[in-house]
Order: C-alpha cells, then structure tokens, then sequence
C-alpha cells in the first residue's frame, strides 16, 4: 500500500520539479566548490616577478620535480644534504670564508697584491714579448671563466647546491635581451676605451695588449730612436769642431738644434702615453673590481673562478705596464709605485659594485615584496644589480680576443725560421689551452 502511494507521488508533477531543484542546487554547489579550490591555488602562486630562490622552493613542491631531484641523486651516488667537497671546494672556502662582500674585497687583493711584488723581482729591461706565451696562458683563462662560468651564469644560473634538489629555469625572453645588451654594453666600452688612448697617443699602434687599454710597447722603437738622437746631440762640441774645420759651423749647429728639438718631441710622447697609459690602467682596475663583486654576489663557485682568471691575467698586463712606464723615463720605483695607485682603482671597483648590489638589488635575493616595492628593468625581474655580470663579461670578451688575440696572430720570420714561428706558436696553443683547462676543471668539480 505504501509503495502505490510512493509510486503516485514521484509520477506527480511537484515531484518532479522538487528533483530538479535538489539536482541544480547540487550541481550549483559543486560549481562554487570548484571555484573557490581554483581561487585558493591561484592565490598560492606568488606575485610576478618572483626570484628565482623563491620559485624553486615552489617547484620543490611539484612531484615531478622532486622525481628528478631523485635521479639526480641516483647520478651522483650521495646522500641527502650538499654536494660532497672537494679540494677545490675545500680551498676556496679558505680563500673567500666570508659574506660576498667581504670575499670580493679580499679577492680584490688577491689580483692587487701579488702581481704588484712581483714587479721588485722584474728586470728593468724585461722585454715585453717575452710574456707572449703568460699573455696566451691568460687568455684561455679569460676566454673559459667568460664561456665556461659567466656566461651560464648569466643566462641560466647554477645548479642547487644540495645534490637532491633539481633546479628548472623560467624563460622569460625580454629578460635574456637584456643581459645580452647589457654584454654588447661592456663590450663597447672597452672599444671605446681603446679607441680613445689611440687617439690621444696620435695613434701610434699598440701592440703588446695585455688588457682593455691595450698596453703600447711599440714605443720602444720611439725610445731606441730617443737614445739615437740623445747620442748625436751628446757631442755638440766635437761635431762644432768639425764644422770649423770644414768651414760650415753654422751648418752643423742648425742640424744640431734639430736634433734636439726631434729628441724633445719624441720624449714627450713616449711620457705621454705613459701617462695615458696609467689612466687607462686605472680605468681597466675599476672593472676588475666590478668584476669581483658582480661574480661573488652570483655565487661562491662564480666569484672563486673570476678570481683565478683575472689573477693570471693580471700578471702578464702588470708586467707589460711596469716595461712600458721604464721606457716613458720613469725609475724602477717610480714604475712600482705608479702601478700602486693604479692598483687602488680595483678596489674603488669592488666598492662601486658592492653598492649597486646592496643598493640595487638582485633578482636573485630580491623578494615578492621587495619585487612589488622595486618593479624591474624594463619589466622585467631584472634589477640593476644584475647588469654587472653581463657587462662583465662583455668587458672580458674584449680583453680575450679583441685586445690580445691580434699579438698572437702576428707572425715575424726576421731572425727565426718557419719551423721555430711554427713551434712558438704550437706553445701558444698549448698555453691557451691549460689556461682554459683549469677553468674547466674548477667548473666541472
């Protein structure tokens, strides 16, 4: 009797529309429900721009992520927790044991320091292509912390430190044209730089390059033909006594007042450009200490191997300034205590650079906050602190092919035979190589 009753009350039309109600108020709750799950994710998600310390913390989250944190420890065979040290590793955490900025300030005094002393152990008539193969060794060193370390850096970042963490990249194409016109930026100035002392020099060639200033020790010839014309006007005397008896004194003093006059010239040029030489030094100093704190401030790894690269190449472009400054006339002390001064240009460097990085920020350390308070370059998550790398590296860009690689493309057979031109620069080749070798090395492990 009960089930008759059920069976007439669903076929009644109030039944129907109650039905239909109940099935929308369920399907409206399910629609809100899933609305509101959509707005809690995306209320997850940090506010662009985001650093990239704080989106890889984000993605650790992600279990495909942490599948390949796994296979990445599975290929280096450890444990959970960093990477195990190396020597390496081991000294260069001797060397820099500091904050970023205090291991730039002592790098800065690794690549000031020594390179300065060892200019008492130099010859004052050291001859400059002599350093040709120091010269090739520090250009591969260059050439592989700019390809090797900066320019991965600059573009992609390092990998997490902790061997069970991957790490992804976020493209963002505005971003990379940036850092590429921030290289091209570093690039041009040392060109301009260049361009510049040759100009003021009269644009007499450099040809021993040792850095962005391109050291000239094409003077040297200015200098043989100074102590030529010093010996023909050192006898003034007897060449007067000979025009006497020749009947033509007069003749022979004119020639004389000439000579003197092509001497005065000559000296004062060659000072010049050992003046303009010192500036430009200074100038390229400034850089290196860009370099330093721009490299720490990226990372450990970055800062130790900058400082491995511009400390070789330091020694070579010291010596060459240290030769070019004994041929402008300066003492021995003199030349030492002038490549000083330049020397405190690194530093100011360093210091101009740790400023920009505490002062105009990173995307790297930079925040959400700090991002929302602080928009980026342009748009972009870049901040101003950023741009040093890259102007880093287009500065070292320079100094290893433009700067240095036309000397070792010159080949001279007077007094040497094809097989030792050969043989030199098979040992120019091989230098290079070992200097890019060890960069190599220092990155792979």
């Amino acid at each position: 009797m009960a089930f008759l009753s059920f069976r007439r009350a669903c076929r009644s039309p109030r039944f129907g529309l109650v039905v239909a109600l109940v099935a929308l108020a369920v399907l409206a709750f399910s629609v809100a429900a899933s609305g509101s799950a959509n707005s809690k994710s995306g209320s997850a998600v940090l506010p662009y721009p985001v650093s990239s310390e704080e989106l890889n913390d984000l993605l650790q989250e992600c279990e495909v992520v942490q599948a390949l944190g796994q296979q990445k420890l599975h290929h280096h065979g450890g444990h959970d927790g960093a990477a195990p040290s190396t020597m390496t590793a081991k000294i260069f955490a001797v060397l820099f044991p500091g904050s970023p900025a205090v291991n730039a300030l002592l790098a800065t005094l690794y690549i000031s320091g020594p390179p300065n002393f060892l200019l008492a152990l130099c010859p004052p008539n050291i001859d400059p292509a002599s350093l040709s193969v120091m010269v090739a060794f520090a250009v591969g060193g260059l050439l592989g912390d700019t390809l090797f370390h900066l320019l991965p850096e600059i573009f992609v970042g390092e990998d997490d430190e902790r061997i069970d963490r991957a790490r992804l990249v976020l493209v963002e194409p505005n971003r990379n044209l940036l850092l590429g016109a921030a290289i091209l930026v570093g690039f041009l100035t040392f060109v301009a730089m260049d361009k510049g002392l040759r100009i003021a020099t009269g644009g007499n060639g450099h040809d021993h390059s040792h850095g962005s200033h391109s050291h000239s020790h094409s003077h040297e010839s200015d200098a043989k033909a100074v102590t030529t014309s010093s010996d023909a006007a050192s006898s003034p005397g007897s060449a007067k006594s000979r025009g006497k008896k020749g009947g033509k004194g007069s003749k022979k003093e004119s020639e004389n007042d000439d000579s003197r006059a092509v001497v005065a010239e000559a000296s004062t040029s060659v000072k010049l450009s050992g003046y303009l030489n010192l500036i430009a030094d200074f100038t390229h100093n400034i850089t290196d200490g860009l370099a330093m704190s721009a490299s720490f401030y990226a990372s450990p790894t970055i800062g130790a191997t900058t400082t491995v690269a511009v400390f070789f190449h330091e020694i070579p472009h010291e010596v060459g300034d240290f030769a070019l400054l004994i041929q402008s006339g300066f003492s021995k002390r003199a030349a030492m205590g002038a490549q000083f001064v330049t020397a405190l240009g690194a530093l100011l460097g360093t210091v101009i650079g740790i400023l920009v990085q505490e002062f105009g920020g990173n995307s790297a350390s930079s925040t959400a906050a700090d991002a929302d308070a602080a928009a980026g370059l342009f748009g972009t998550s870049l901040q101003w602190g950023d741009m040093l790398l890259p102007f880093t590296a287009g500065t070292f860009l320079y100094v290893g092919t433009v700067a240095v690689i036309p000397e070792l493309l010159e080949t001279s057979l007077e007094g040497s035979t094809k097989l030792a031109e050969l043989r030199k620069t098979l040992v120019q080749f091989a230098a290079i190589a070992t200097g890019a070798g060890i960069m190599l090395y220092i990155s792979w492990h």
